[in-house]
């Protein structure tokens, strides 16, 4: 009996992989969100270094150190006791924040439950600690009230073939298609680097998905899905505490790693202004109009920012009729999960 309730149990649990802290209130604790500033370095386009030419998002590749990125974007490390008894542990956090174009970003990242804490859960159910494995997700009502969203969440962002079919399409593929639909490649790749995957690509994969995820459900979840991904693969970016290999490393560093984090917050930001232009919620119809009119708001963001040019996504593209099939049954809850 036990061990039929532990199987049943694991769907559930693997929705707690992507996600599990309760997240915070950043518009109220920490003024995350975008907000009026003035950045003298950012907005100085007189200098010859190549980021000086991008405005909002980043394009990690544009950056040949740590030290260079550090002087466009502030990370400000805090830590101390959660409470005056000094038994107790250290808390830590990270504040990045990036101004451009009068406008800023800022990104929070605390310690908490990460995926590797469900890894481990699960762990304990294959070998029999069944009730120890359970009182972890009553540790994150927040992941257990919205385990739905976050499912939902999880099969956009990933490609699913035994759902959709061979050829299902992610958030990753419409990024893609973006990185394919640039047209001005003497203006886009006088960096050679930028044609890698750590650039245009990484870029607009990060704002692709949190815009998307933003418009259909909410940035709460959103910053929630990837502030829980940061804690178990990066914890360093909490701390500062780097080795001088992790620096030097532009493509899985922190350089890497907080050019993806300053991206969420943009993709959040373009998110909630397309979710207004729109009206999208829950019960929104994701006819392949609207959906190519949401790619191509995205690729006019991706082009002011970077300023580079774009062919256009249309209704007819077999990508965006495909999509549009995906998000529709995945949103109005036409999936039985089995959870």
């Amino acid at each position: 009996m036990q061990l039929n309730n532990t199987l049943r149990l694991l769907p559930l649990l693997a929705i707690f992989f992507i996600v599990c802290n309760q997240p915070y209130n950043n518009k109220q604790l920490n003024n995350s969100g975008e907000y009026a500033c003035i950045s003298f370095t950012n907005d100085d386009t007189t200098s010859t270094a190549p980021y000086k030419t991008v405005r909002g998002a980043l394009l990690g590749t544009r950056f040949s150190s740590f030290e260079e990125l550090k002087s466009v974007i502030r990370i400000e490390y805090s830590h101390g006791m959660v409470t005056s008894d000094s038994t107790a542990p250290e808390y830590r956090m990270v504040r990045v924040r990036h101004c451009s174009g009068g406008r800023e970003v800022i990104s929070v990242l605390e310690q908490g439950i990460n995926e590797g804490d469900f890894l481990d859960a699960l762990k304990g159910m294959r070998y029999g600690a069944f009730w120890s494995s359970l009182s972890l997700p009553f540790r994150c009502p927040y992941a257990v009230m919205n385990r739905g969203d976050l499912k939902k969440i999880h099969t956009l962002s990933r490609r699913q073939p035994h759902l959709f079919g061979e050829g299902d399409l992610a958030f990753f593929d419409l990024a893609k298609l973006s990185a394919e639909h640039i047209n001005t490649p003497d203006l886009a790749y006088k960096n050679p680097r930028d044609s890698t995957e750590k650039g245009y690509l990484n870029s607009f994969n990060h704002i692709t998905a949190q815009a998307f995820a933003t418009s259909c459900f909410s940035e709460e979840m959103t910053d929630f899905v990837a502030d829980v991904h940061e804690r178990f693969r990066h914890p360093e970016l909490i701390t500062g505490k780097f080795t001088e290999q992790q620096i030097a490393d532009l493509e899985e560093g922190p350089v890497d790693n907080y050019v993806d984090i300053i991206n969420n917050e943009w993709g959040q930001e373009l998110g909630k202004q397309l979710k207004k232009k729109y009206a999208i919620n829950h019960e929104t119809t994701w006819t392949p109009e609207l959906l190519a009119n949401y790619l191509n708001d995205l690729q006019s963001y991706y082009s002011w920012a970077f300023q580079i040019g774009f062919e256009p996504f249309r209704p007819e593209d077999k990508e965006v009729r495909r999509f549009s099939q995906k998000i529709n049954t995945v949103m109005k809850g036409r999936l039985n999960y089995n959870y």
